[in-house]
């Protein structure tokens, strides 16, 4: 489908299909499986700080001497690092498509040093995760936003490959920090990342988790938000996450203005075979409309227009509710 090739943060992509990090990305023979049912590109499932940090203590007690947890620390972050740069040569020797890394990471910590090693070990691309929620009462406005600058300026320093930053929702302005991103060197943004789904066992009492997987109708907020960073943030690329489970999603992504869209829940639900399926959708639309590639129809309806614009920047419930009585 040579009329399906797409560009997203300096990688060239067969199509605009990127599987998201997920379990289903940390074994090479699964992204090989995945880049045969024709995914354009893959992001390895994440390296989480938090998990280094929890295996720490996990493994400490009261007892444990400073030095010592020092030392489990050190241990435990090397041999998660060295199994990650496995799986990236893993994937790269088994796949010819993309292969992105990525960190799950709420600090900057020593991630600049990683990041040279995974672009030695030939990731094509990194994706930063920034994914955290702000209770305290003494938070400071922007200090939130400010971690990501921080995050990707540390990073930036040490790699020439291209670098995404995977955003939450949870964000006053996407905008302003879109733009903030672009300046400090990031090739592209993921409009939104998934948090965990709480929810309550009415009879335990207790909490549980909420659905793991995302649904159609969550397509809504990302695709808003797409219309309107594509066209205020010029020359940083935008992808959609969340809620993209048919080919017609991924079209409305496009058009929003996304170069590529992330998909995880739909493999889970369908298998790689929804790859394909969402593709043919996509190619046939194209041809009905007289769309020769990608690019032709991407960002047509985001919110470059003034009609286009107050659709998307206004709730407009009165107008809403007028339909729906």
């Amino acid at each position: 489908m040579e009329n399906l090739k797409t560009e997203f943060a300096g990688l060239k992509l067969r199509n605009p299909i990127i599987i998201g990090s997920c379990g289903r990305t940390a074994k090479a023979q699964n992204n090989k499986i995945l880049e045969d049912a024709g995914a354009g590109a893959i992001v390895l499932k994440s390296m989480f700080e938090e998990n280094i940090l929890m295996q720490v203590q996990g493994m400490s007690d009261d007892s444990f001497h400073t030095e010592a947890a020092d030392y489990m620390h050190g241990y435990l972050r090397s041999n998660m690092l060295q199994e990650y740069l496995e799986l990236i040569r893993a994937s790269k020797r088994m796949c010819t498509i993309p292969i992105i890394a990525s960190i799950n990471c709420y600090s900057a910590g020593e991630w600049a040093d990683f990041a040279s090693q995974i672009e030695q070990a030939g990731a094509d691309a990194l994706e930063l995760n920034v994914m955290s929620i702000r209770t305290s009462k003494d938070y400071r406005d922007g200090e939130f936003e400010q971690e990501h600058i921080d995050i990707l300026s540390s990073v930036r320093k040490s790699v020439r490959i291209p670098i995404i930053v995977k955003l939450g929702s949870n964000l006053s302005n996407p905008v302003s920090l879109a733009e903030r991103l672009h300046a400090y060197g990031a090739a592209g943004v993921v409009l939104f990342n998934r948090f965990y789904q709480t929810d309550i066992d009415i009879e335990k009492m207790e909490y549980a988790s909420g659905s793991v997987f995302s649904n159609e109708s969550d397509l809504c907020t990302p695709l808003r938000w797409a219309g309107i960073v594509s066209a205020s943030v010029r020359n940083l690329d935008v992808a959609v996450s969340g809620g993209v489970h048919d080919g017609a999603a991924v079209i409305k992504s496009i058009l929003a203005g996304a170069s590529a869209v992330e998909v995880c829940s739909a493999i889970y639900l369908n298998g790689e075979k929804w790859i394909g399926d969402a593709l043919e959708q996509v190619s046939q639309w194209q041809e009905r409309h007289g769309f020769g590639s990608v690019s032709e129809y991407c960002g047509r309806m985001n919110a470059g227009t003034a009609e286009n614009a107050s659709r998307l920047e206004r709730t407009q419930f009165l107008k809403y509710f007028e339909m729906h009585r």
